[in-house]
């Protein structure tokens, strides 16, 4: 198996990484969402990212295997420079640091556009993620208790902030 490569997505990714986030929308809470994502939803999705909201991928023997996003935190102007990151790795891909090779990726895109901080929103059971984001010095800022719902059961959301540009 050859090593994994970090790329821009294409239009034509659209449906493997609609694919690896389905796949965890219907077995985890590192997603709220409880319905799949629609093509045409994803679709929409992309075409609202661009230069300052990359959406990236990580490809493996020609496979998408993983891929991560920087999204607007807020639709204000004041928040312009604020941006959340999503990171999905393909569920037989995990364990071989294609999630650090994607925030790596995205930390140093973020740095490269100009973002002042990155915030990662992050399920209280969702271990990995939290320790994933610690790694690359992302810290705790918040917990926020029972604010979701999914599996009959209620979720906690652990906020984690990196400055990217300190001022």
């Amino acid at each position: 198996m050859s090593p994994a490569t970090i790329r821009p997505a294409r239009q034509d990714d659209l449906p493997a990484i609609n694919d690896i986030y389905n796949h965890f929308v219907h077995i985890c809470t590192c997603t709220y969402q409880e319905q799949s994502e629609t093509m045409e939803s994803r679709q929409n999705w992309f075409a609202r990212h661009g230069e300052r909201h990359p959406v990236i991928v990580a490809e493996q023997d020609g496979r998408v295997v993983g891929w991560g996003s920087l999204s607007p935190l807020h639709g204000r102007s004041a928040y312009r420079y604020t941006v959340e990151d999503s990171v999905y790795v393909h569920h037989g891909a995990q364990g071989r640091g294609i999630g650090s090779m994607l925030l790596q990726e995205l930390i140093d895109r973020a740095r490269t556009i100009g973002h002042h901080v990155m915030i990662a929103s992050i399920d209280s059971a969702q271990r990995g993620s939290l320790a994933l984001h610690a790694r690359f010095g992302f810290q705790e800022v918040g917990h926020l208790h029972e604010v979701g719902f999914k599996f009959q059961k209620w979720l906690d959301v652990i906020y984690m902030e990196l400055l990217l540009q300190p001022g």
